[in-house]
């Protein structure tokens, strides 16, 4: 009997702990929109435009999000965060959720109370130059001056690669992309240093982008993605399986132009990711149409990807490691069963 009471007592504790922590959904509906932490300005991830507009692979994810939640993409609060206030923002619940083209460490969860829902882009750090230096290789930036951005992975990544390899530098610390640009421009210093997909992006925003170039060494592992706080079981879910459904619908053939196919579909992977057999939305507190909410919003990892950084946009991004498992690739998602 009394280990019967125990057991009552320890599902009972673990059943309250779960509903308390599973907050942050409600939050967001209350309030009538999500707040998403993104980039200050990243051509491709994240950028405003004139008319005050957010665009890019980061913001689609918020929107996405937004749509799954509301079945309305534009409920979204977009917070522009420096890369050393993103954390803080989102462990002081000032931001629902981060997706500003961040690394996933052990150390960034084990010092932040935070934690990564996947990886929606695989990348890597590289080096841009002035094409006059005539460099082929990063192993040959020996006494360069190098602009860097602090509170990054970026910094320790280069410092170690240049120690490793024994070559001198200086560092020239700027707070932001545009910052980076300005000091790069202005000869404060001859190589800009970050994530290779920001490169793409800054490049276009030198006054002669096809004066500069991107060395071809990467030199670390940037697997950047969404993150939220450890708190909240279920927020962490939901935003995690946003993610996959739409990898999940590229591999399917599930796209924002064909899903009214994809709703009459007798294929059963197919139905269980548009909510026509089973009810996976409601485990998470959403409808059981809710991949369909995010499809229909911003279409499919590949629409994502093409729009805002790759062959339909003007960085013209290679797909590379971000193409699906079977094609190359090693995008994945687990399965909606």
């Amino acid at each position: 009997m009394r280990k019967m009471t125990t057991l009552l007592a320890l599902a009972a504790a673990v059943s309250f702990s779960a509903s308390a922590g599973a907050q942050t959904l409600k939050a967001v509906q209350d309030r009538g929109s999500l707040v998403c932490g993104v980039n200050q300005g990243l051509q491709g991830f994240a950028s405003k435009d004139d008319k005050g507009q957010w665009a890019g692979f980061d913001v689609d994810f918020c929107r996405a999000l937004a749509a799954v939640i509301f079945n309305d993409p534009s409920k979204v609060q977009y917070v522009p965060l420096s890369a050393e206030a993103r954390f803080d923002a989102l462990k002081n619940k000032q931001i629902d959720v981060l997706s500003r083209n961040s690394t996933w460490t052990m150390g960034r969860e084990g010092d932040n109370g935070v934690v990564f829902t996947g990886t929606t882009y695989y990348d890597g750090q590289a080096f841009l130059v002035p094409k006059s230096r005539n460099l082929q290789s990063a192993l040959e930036l020996d006494g360069s001056k190098v602009c860097v951005q602090p509170g990054t992975t970026t910094e320790p990544n280069f410092t170690d690669y240049f120690n490793t390899n024994h070559m001198k530098y200086e560092a020239i610390h700027e707070g932001s992309a545009a910052d980076m640009i300005a000091a790069y421009q202005a000869g404060q210093c001859n190589v800009m240093t970050t994530d290779a997909s920001a490169l793409f992006a800054i490049r276009q925003q030198l006054a002669k982008p096809g004066d500069n170039m991107i060395l071809p060494d990467v030199i670390s592992k940037e697997p950047l993605g969404p993150v939220v706080r450890q708190d909240d079981m279920q927020w962490f879910n939901i935003v995690k399986w946003v993610n996959f459904a739409l990898i999940n619908a590229e591999e399917l053939g599930v796209s924002s132009k064909t899903l009214d196919d994809a709703l009459k579909s007798e294929k059963p992977s197919v139905k269980r990711l548009v909510g026509t057999e089973g009810d996976f939305g409601k485990p998470l507190g959403l409808t059981q149409d809710w991949a369909v909410r995010a499809i229909r919003a911003v279409g499919n990892y590949a629409e994502v990807f093409d729009r805002n950084v790759g062959s339909n946009s003007k960085l013209g991004i290679p797909r590379g490691l971000n193409e699906l498992w079977d094609n190359g690739g090693i995008q994945y998602a687990p399965p909606i069963r």
